[in-house]
């Protein structure tokens, strides 16, 4: 791991005042245009929160800071968000890379029994301690592209207790490195073989009173799920939301991946958080998740990984509105990928985002998929101390260039990590 520069009390943050100047700023304020830049900024820190991020002009002298750090006139974002990964898991499935190579479907896979359910057995094999040393690798990688928050999915447990114990390695992951880490329940993401054919006893036996579980012991911050053919219908989705939103619990949902369900327009009735992957997203469900504020979060590791054809359509996001989050999917079957960084590349590349579009999927709006647009996301006073220092001499940068990592340093909660 990187170096932690500054001495930090029990949870991770630091409580003297920083001030951080010639800087060039990228905000992501959505008060201004693009991506919000600034020139010769400055950002003011204390107890582990900004107090003032802007034109170095504009600073107040009354802030005064022990610690003063000159940035070499280098670009500073947000801190990154990777807003749907699934990287708490035990083995991987390279045999299953080999399979598609060799002209195998997800859905031929999935349908031998490979796919989801090899994930569950290597995982169901792992303690919690085992499934965290076999999570930190992945999560370092992405950390050490500037990523200070992620969210982690269950689903590869398919039974009570394993689903709670990915969950508990993902909570445990944010005590032993500097990240944010937000979870969610995802037991309805296949059906395990001994319930093949009822879903519906699956969902009655493991997925909700799993939930109430999950929730009663604090491990779970959204609620999400699989809409597709070789998963759950929209009308057991609905189900699995209703009891989310009894216990006040946000929804997302895998919608639209392989064919269309009208996931999305479903998770949109609910208000969801995001609607995630949505390759066959059709106008009806783009007006309904615009109408709902409901992200679109694309996620190109998958369609690349799966050499899908049928892209998202983003030209109708745009033209509705639709905010548009970018992240890795990283999981061991279909997007075995641990580089937002690349992500923001295939992003525009493969699916034709902007700049813009890009650095902006990757924090702004991913902190909105996730909830956290009032604590992370963009670098405005009263947020979270959360950012990346960059050798770059363009936010272009960070999109245009392919498996290089220009993170000079990066601050999470107001804790100086140097790369």
């Amino acid at each position: 791991m990187a170096e932690r520069k500054n001495s930090s009390g029990g949870n991770g943050q630091t409580d003297a005042p920083q001030l951080y100047v010639n800087a060039r700023l990228a905000t992501l304020d959505p008060a201004a245009p693009g991506l919000g830049l600034v020139e010769d900024g400055a950002i003011a820190v204390e107890n582990g929160r900004i107090v003032y991020a802007g034109p170095r002009s504009g600073l107040d002298p009354s802030i005064a800071a022990v610690d003063v750090v000159d940035l070499g006139a280098r670009w500073v974002t947000p801190g990154l968000i990777d807003c749907h990964t699934h990287i708490v898991y035990g083995g991987n499935r390279a045999r299953e890379f080999e399979m598609r190579l060799e002209g195998a479907s997800y859905e031929d896979i999935a349908r031998a029994g490979g796919g989801i359910l090899s994930s569950v057995k290597a995982t169901n094999a792992l303690s919690v301690d085992a499934l965290v040393q076999a999570s930190l690798p992945r999560l370092d990688a992405l950390l050490a592209e500037g990523v200070t928050t992620i969210e982690i999915k269950s689903g590869y447990g398919l039974n009570i207790e394993a689903e709670l114990k990915m969950l508990r390695a993902a909570r445990q992951l944010a005590t032993v490195r500097p990240v944010r880490v937000v979870t969610s329940w995802l037991a309805a993401h296949a059906t395990p073989p001994d319930y093949k054919g009822r879903n519906g006893d699956y969902i009655s036996d493991v997925v909700l009173p799993g939930l109430e579980q999950a929730h009663a012991e604090g491990l779970v911050d959204a609620v999400d799920g699989f809409c597709e053919g070789i998963a759950f219908s929209v009308k057991e989705i609905a189900g699995v939301f209703d009891a989310a939103k009894a216990r006040g619990l946000p929804v997302k949902l895998h919608a639209e991946q392989l064919s269309h369900l009208g996931g999305a327009e479903l998770a949109a009735s609910y208000g969801a958080l995001s609607a995630d992957h949505l390759e066959y997203l059709d106008e009806k469900g783009v007006q309904a998740m615009a109408a709902a504020g409901t992200v679109a979060v694309l996620l190109p590791g998958a369609f690349y990984a799966l050499q899908e054809k049928h892209k998202p359509p983003v030209a109708a996001l745009r033209a509705a509105g639709t905010k548009i989050a970018i992240a890795t999917d990283s999981n061991p079957g279909t997007s075995p990928l641990t580089s937002l960084l690349l992500t923001m590349n295939m992003s525009a590349t493969l699916f034709g985002l902007t700049v813009e579009e890009c650095v902006a999927g990757a924090t702004r709006e991913a902190a909105r998929a996730l909830g956290l647009l009032g604590e992370a996301g963009t670098l405005e006073a009263g947020k979270s101390a959360d950012f990346a220092v960059w050798n770059i001499e363009s936010p272009a940068e960070l999109v245009y260039r392919i498996g290089f990592n220009p993170l000079h340093a990066q601050v999470f909660r107001g804790e100086r990590i140097d790369r």
